[in-house]
């Protein structure tokens, strides 16, 4: 389930900084890890210019921002002369697991720094034991990689912290 906004479009967004996501897992490599899947998935997207800002980067430290917090004008302005894009793409892992039940869940959000509008949002849990999931990732396989190594990456998804993580974050790109 996402959100698009009917009154923008995401290609006059010239560059929009992915912030490292907040982690509320107990996994803390998990975050550089989605964040870094989800900038690869984007970026095959073509839909806007893509910067990863990780939350120790001295400009992004400088800002003094929260992810979960709301920006007056001012504060977009400052962020976006300082982070030099027009999008800021923020968001929170809600809850990790890995192998042998992995399961990855995200709260995503997508800001217009012009206007301050949102203008894409995601909130979704994946579940690696949930039958959708699963016919999902093999849909996935199938269109994504290569026939041949296609039944040996399904499987490898479902083990692989990171093989699921980038199935994830294909999800994640094929809403925008």
């Amino acid at each position: 389930y996402y959100y698009l906004n009917p009154s923008k479009t995401l290609t006059s967004v010239g560059r929009v900084a992915i912030v490292e996501l907040d982690n509320d897992s107990s996994y803390p490599q998990v975050s550089t890890d989605v964040t870094a899947s989800l900038f690869q998935a984007l970026q095959k997207k073509q839909v806007f210019g893509l910067t990863i800002i990780h939350r120790n980067d001295p400009p992004w430290r400088s800002l003094q921002v929260d992810a979960g917090s709301t920006y007056d004008r001012d504060q977009m302005r400052t962020i976006r002369e300082t982070l030099k894009c027009d999008g800021l793409l923020l968001g929170t892992i809600t809850e990790f697991r890995p192998y042998p039940h992995m399961g990855v869940g995200l709260r995503l959000k997508l800001l217009d720094l012009r206007d301050g509008q949102l203008l894409w949002a995601l909130e979704q849990v994946w579940d690696s034991a949930d039958k959708s999931t699963e016919k999902r990732i093999k849909d996935y396989y199938k269109s994504e990689k290569r026939p041949a190594f296609a039944p040996l990456h399904e499987q490898l998804a479902m083990v692989s912290p990171l093989e699921f993580i980038k199935f994830v974050s294909f999800e994640v790109a094929e809403t925008l």
